[in-house]
């Protein structure tokens, strides 16, 4: 396809996915406030000053937070950004699907095998961390707050608890994708089963520390819920790439498959044997002296 036609189906292709995530998001502008009490509906049960959005109810520890809203145009932009991000979570099928069509053409067939089973995994994956974040950050945030001294009174401003909220969801997400990263360099021989064991004291450590950083809370029970999932999938993509390691090398001592062709040696076992290859024969001699349109007979 020449450049322009690239081009041109590149366009094409955004602006579907444009178009899919600003429908969504229009139809998300007017749900904005219910999405904002499911997402933030876990972690006001636990530390907020009122039980729901919008709904007055003392919680039965002694420190709370009042959820704040400042300034004229802050709830206008909070909307806003609720509704757009819901937009891009929703018509994600959409323009995943628009993107792997513009990339799959050039894909050979092994490589669109790998790049389906990456995606058949990599979502539920996701969601899995997503939701842990989700159930992980209502303790997070009682422990946080309970460091509240008696005297002061914690304001928690809501665009702030939603990019926390967000944040969280998309680390905890990313942070499940890496065994699965791991095991799609295995498939493709770059990373082998037995190196990856080898890494083993190292990933765990490094898990630990991840997860220290990546959740705000110093409670170590917060951070043991992110590192011990990750710990198990490595594990998990350790034994499945010492595996395929096994039939990887058990294929390969049986030789070539029927549609496959081997290898060919050229080497001679014998520089001795080898017979000269005979100078090429000489041009039979010039008969007569006629020539055909300025041309002998032998040209």
């Amino acid at each position: 396809m020449p450049l322009a036609d690239h081009l041109r189906e590149l366009r094409n292709r955004l602006a579907k996915g444009v178009l899919a995530i600003l429908v969504v998001t229009i139809v998300a502008a007017f749900f904005y406030r219910d999405i904002i009490n499911f997402i933030t509906e876990p972690v006001l049960d636990e530390v907020g000053c009122k039980a729901t959005f919008g709904e007055l109810a003392k919680v039965k520890n002694a420190h709370c937070a009042h959820i704040t809203v400042s300034g004229l145009l802050a709830p206008f932009t909070l909307a806003l950004k609720v509704a757009l991000t819901a937009g891009v979570v929703l018509a994600s099928p959409v323009w995943l699907y628009q993107l792997w069509a513009f990339v799959a053409p050039g894909l050979h067939r092994n490589e669109k095998k790998y790049a389906y089973a990456f995606v058949g995994f990599g979502f539920p994956l996701f969601l899995g961390g997503g939701y842990l974040a989700y159930h992980v950050l209502p303790t997070t945030a009682k422990v946080m707050i309970d460091l509240t001294p008696d005297s002061a009174e914690n304001l928690l401003p809501l665009d702030n608890l939603l990019d926390l909220i967000t944040r969280m969801i998309v680390v905890f997400g990313l942070a499940f994708e890496m065994p699965l990263l791991l095991v799609m360099l295995n498939l493709t021989g770059v990373l082998s089963g037995r190196r990856m064991l080898g890494w083993w004291r190292g990933m765990v450590v490094g898990i630990t520390v991840f997860a220290a950083v990546a959740t705000p809370s110093p409670d170590p029970m917060t951070m043991l819920a992110l590192a011990a999932p990750i710990w198990g999938l490595f594990f998990i993509a350790v034994a499945f790439s010492l595996l395929n390691d096994r039939r990887r090398a058990r294929r390969a001592s049986l030789g070539p498959a029927d549609d496959e062709a081997s290898e060919l040696d050229l080497t001679p076992e014998d520089i001795g044997e080898i017979e000269p290859v005979p100078a090429a024969r000489a041009l039979p001699e010039q008969t007569t002296a006629e020539r055909v349109n300025g041309y002998d007979d032998v040209t």
